[in-house]
């Protein structure tokens, strides 16, 4: 085959990413409002996602490699992102948890085109996510953000929060380790001066300070109790084990961005359904239904809502294919052979 003919991948690297506006909320937001809404309306196709875990049931429950296929949209586009992480890799390794690679395939052919950095889009996408629930599920004018867990996930949910949302009066930071929270807290005082952050002692002093809380942790046993959440809160459980059983069945409303990924895993919503106190009959909606009008969000300032996102490829491939598109246009990025 001449050089002519031969297929091209484009390759983007974190900062090529960056370059084109994948370090900023909008780009996500505007991404996976499409994206979420093309899966409410049957528009997607999203295998279960595959976890490697090569310690078995011995390993730590955030050491593991998963692969995460989807197709979005018609045409549309197809792709995976295959993303691993070690629960050691800052103290032992000196790098983040998680590192990612997202490969785009063009659904005429199922040719790769482009292969990206992912890490960066995960972690952005996740607080895309958050700041959609925000927008439909948080008390209109909600000024208190409770952050516990100050990794690369928690900084970056705060920062997209805080870039939508301009109502935002304090923010309340906790880690287990307070040097975390205190870099946090110095990175909003730069960034957003007008924002107060206050590093709380514990995480319940936290929570309970919080009208959207976002627990980013990497635990496996719950912490947080359904008497912590204030009424009118807004709890988007990122890392997806910290609530005890009680938040679930005392919510008002439980959403979920996908009711399949969400019931797997023996994760908290998985081990209600086995023990049979929760079932999907009970879920208040998925997250697309509320985008696309076809259930409610918030319907009164009391309501308790419980957001249980597990993450999903559409999601990831929606805003990787955003991301693909403005890196075509703008020239950004390194065309490889594939042969």
């Amino acid at each position: 085959m001449s050089t002519e003919e031969s297929p091209k991948m484009l390759y983007l690297s974190r900062s090529d990413i960056a370059a084109v506006g994948g370090a900023e909320a909008e780009l996500y937001v505007r991404a996976l409002h499409a994206g979420l809404v093309a899966h409410a309306e049957g528009k997607t196709v999203q295998p279960l996602k595959p976890y490697l875990r090569a310690a078995g049931t011995d390993g730590h429950i955030a050491d593991r490699i998963i692969a995460m296929p989807a197709h979005v949209g018609e045409p549309g586009l197809s792709g995976i992102k295959w993303i691993g992480s070690k629960h050691d890799n800052p103290v032992r390794r000196g790098r983040e948890r998680a590192s990612a690679v997202i490969v785009l395939n063009d659904p005429e052919s199922n040719y790769p085109v482009a292969v990206l950095e992912g890490s960066l889009i995960s972690a952005w996408r996740t607080a895309g996510v958050t700041c959609l629930a925000a927008r439909h599920l948080a008390r209109a004018g909600f000024t208190d953000v409770a952050l516990v867990g100050c990794g690369v996930i928690g900084r970056t949910q705060l920062t997209a929060l805080l870039q939508q949302f301009e109502h935002i009066v304090t923010v309340h930071l906790y880690d287990q380790q307070p040097s975390a929270a205190h870099d946090v807290a110095a990175q909003i005082s730069g960034e957003f001066p007008a924002v107060k952050a206050q590093v709380a002692s514990t995480a319940e002093e936290a929570v309970r300070a919080g009208d959207l809380v976002v627990p980013c942790t990497v635990t496996s046993r719950p912490y947080i109790p359904f008497a912590w959440l204030k009424r009118g809160a807004l709890l988007c459980n990122v890392s997806i084990m910290d609530v005890h059983k009680d938040v679930f069945l005392g919510a008002d409303k439980v959403v979920v961005d996908d009711w399949e990924q969400s019931n797997r895993e023996k994760k908290i919503i998985n081990q209600l359904v086995l023990e049979g106190s929760f079932s999907r009959e009970r879920l208040h909606a998925e997250l697309g239904e509320i985008l696309s009008g076809a259930k409610p969000g918030r319907e009164n300032d009391d309501e308790i809502i419980v957001l249980n996102p597990m993450g999903m490829a559409v999601e990831d491939i929606a805003c990787a294919g955003e991301v693909y598109e403005r890196a075509k246009n703008q020239g950004v990025g390194t065309w490889l052979d594939l042969y």
